[in-house]
């Protein structure tokens, strides 16, 4: 064999290397990364309460075109998803109202209601990625067009009574309308430009419901710890104020043109329980022998001697309401 035909060792190797480079397996693939499934949707429940109106334990009334307002709170809950509230009346909804659920879980719809009728209220949560199907209890509200008179009983009555209190004008709480609240009636409308009258028609109820109607002191910030007196000859009405609010109101009845009430501010100087010799009940003196007084009648217009006539049920309370100095505003 010829020398010239054999190559060198190291260059023979070198022409192997790449081959054998060639011939060695690649590594495995890296694992595909486990799929997180998405959160499955949250369950959820609400509470729901309604404000507005009058209302007995079980019940609760409004007047035609007032506004209800409901709200309530989702838990667990996941804001910005959609509430539906259904305003239902038979079987049939008369209104749909849609909110957002907002933060902590809290939500709020304000409608008007229609004419009179049961109207029964819930709220409802579509199913969606986020959270399940739910809806509230139901509760329903009464809607009413309410009048009454002396003579009258019942639910119409307490809630009335409890109404006008609330808003400061003296009566009883008796579910009866007596003579005590055809006063305190006759007080609200005389405040309220609804003529002069003790009967409860529709216009009382409609504000008594709304909680409008209380009387708009003069003088607010007045008065000895806080309270005062004002009387109004305009409207006819005696007003005990406590701390810049009606404390309560009562149907007066001042003097007549030709014996009329002062005007002024003064103070309280004397006091005289029992009836004096002129039928006086409980008398509050302000100035000279003008006082606040019981007394058997007491129209709806001006007919005293100049004081401040008021029905004799109400001149204890406010004989004992008055302090002594304490001061009274008399005005047109």
């Amino acid at each position: 064999m010829s020398v010239r035909h054999l190559l060198p060792i190291p260059v023979v190797m070198l022409a192997l290397a790449p081959m054998a480079h060639a011939q060695t397996p690649a590594p495995p693939a890296p694992p595909a990364p486990p799929v997180t499934p998405p959160p499955a949707p949250a369950a959820g429940k609400a509470t729901l309460s309604v404000k507005g109106g009058l209302a007995t334990k079980k019940t609760r009334y409004f007047a035609p075109s007032q506004q209800v307002v409901v709200r309530g709170v989702v838990r667990p809950y996941v804001r910005g998803e959609v509430l539906t509230l259904y305003a239902i009346r038979g079987k049939k909804a008369s209104k749909q109202v849609r909110r957002r659920v907002g933060n902590r879980g809290r939500y709020e719809f304000r409608f008007k209601v229609g004419n009179a009728g049961p109207v029964r209220l819930v709220v409802k949560h579509r199913a969606s990625g986020a959270q399940n199907a739910f809806r509230t209890r139901d509760e329903t509200i009464q809607v009413v067009s309410w009048n009454a008179g002396q003579g009258t009983r019942g639910t119409k009555v307490t809630l009335l009574q409890r109404g006008l209190l609330k808003l400061g004008f003296a009566t009883p709480v008796t579910g009866y309308f007596d003579s005590l609240t055809a006063n305190a009636v006759n007080a609200f409308r005389k405040t309220n430009g609804l003529g002069r009258d003790g009967y409860a028609i529709g216009s009382v109820y409609a504000m008594v419901m709304r909680g409008q109607g209380a009387y708009a002191l003069r003088y607010p910030k007045s008065g000895t710890h806080g309270k005062h007196v004002e009387f109004d000859w305009s409207r006819q009405v005696l007003v005990l104020a406590d701390h810049g609010k009606p404390y309560r109101v009562y149907h007066v009845s001042s003097g007549k043109p030709s014996t009329p009430t002062v005007f002024g501010s003064y103070r309280f100087y004397s006091k005289t329980p029992g009836t004096n010799s002129h039928g006086m009940v409980y008398s509050s003196y302000f100035i000279g022998g003008y006082a606040i007084h019981g007394y058997a009648d007491v129209p709806n217009y001006a007919a005293s001697h100049g004081c401040l006539r008021v029905p004799i049920p109400n001149a204890v309370s406010i004989y004992n309401w008055i302090a002594p100095a304490a001061q009274i505003y008399t005005y047109e």
